[in-house]
């Protein structure tokens, strides 16, 4: 009787976990291919896809993450391979040289997608972060779920609007990324360090204001945490790339 009760035990356990888990699948609507990139934070394990091309109008198929998984996801722009065979990105490259970022977060400036999953009381934790820039639109979709559980985003191109003193060009002088402040002018007060480093000290500044005014449900500094953060149990989520 006592093995019957263990064995039942272990098959629920099972089962919870498989409830548990979340999927997020990608879609691309931007009119060129991105190359999505993820990387794990804290203790969290890698995702069975760290990099990978998605073209125009296309769908990922879904990507499994467990329990407690904690990281950021990111598209990758302007993508090819060289005469060495190295792979490389105009925008939020990884560095590592092949299509997978294998634990390498994207450079700045990127927009990020960041997750908290099964966090304090069983919740999701996620956010749009413009904290590093900008280099397309994107946003976070709720699939099912439960609680307030809204659509994160920024779904403005906020190249077309960004100050010459942050702009990224490529090759060919065309813009393809907004830079934070604090990547344009490493100094304490823009990057929320030092002096800065409180809730209290560090405020938005008129470079930060940009990107809130343009996507106000996204982080546009280190401590804009009381109008970006959202939550949700039990999802699954669809990033959309130019939504």
């Amino acid at each position: 009787m006592g093995a019957y009760f263990n064995l039942i035990l272990v098959f629920n356990i099972f089962l919870l976990k498989g409830v548990t888990s979340t999927t997020f699948t990608f879609k691309n609507n931007c009119p060129f291919t991105v190359w999505p990139g993820t990387l794990q934070g804290g203790s969290s394990s890698p995702l069975s896809q760290t990099g990978f091309e998605l073209g125009n109008g296309a769908t990922s198929t879904p990507v499994t993450a467990p329990m407690g998984w904690v990281g950021r996801m990111w598209a990758r722009t302007g993508c090819a391979t060289d005469a060495s065979g190295r792979f490389s990105c105009e925008t939020g490259d990884c560095g590592t040289g092949v299509v997978s970022c294998n634990g390498a977060g994207g450079a700045p400036p990127v927009t990020l997608l960041e997750f908290t999953l099964q966090g304090d009381g069983g919740k999701d934790f996620y956010d749009t972060s413009l904290v590093d820039g900008f280099n397309l639109p994107a946003s976070i979709s709720v699939q099912g779920g439960s609680g307030d559980c809204k659509t994160s985003g920024c779904p403005v191109d906020i190249n077309a609007r960004c100050p010459a003193q942050l702009q990224l060009k490529n090759g060919g002088g065309a813009v393809v990324g907004c830079k934070s402040a604090c990547e344009a002018f490493n100094t304490d007060e823009y990057c929320c360090r030092g002096a800065f480093g409180t809730p209290s000290t560090c405020k938005p500044s008129s470079f930060s204001m940009i990107f809130k005014n343009a996507c106000p449900d996204a982080y546009s500094y280190a401590y804009d945490d009381a109008s970006s953060t959202f939550t949700c149990t039990g999802a699954n989520y669809l990033i959309i790339f130019c939504p």
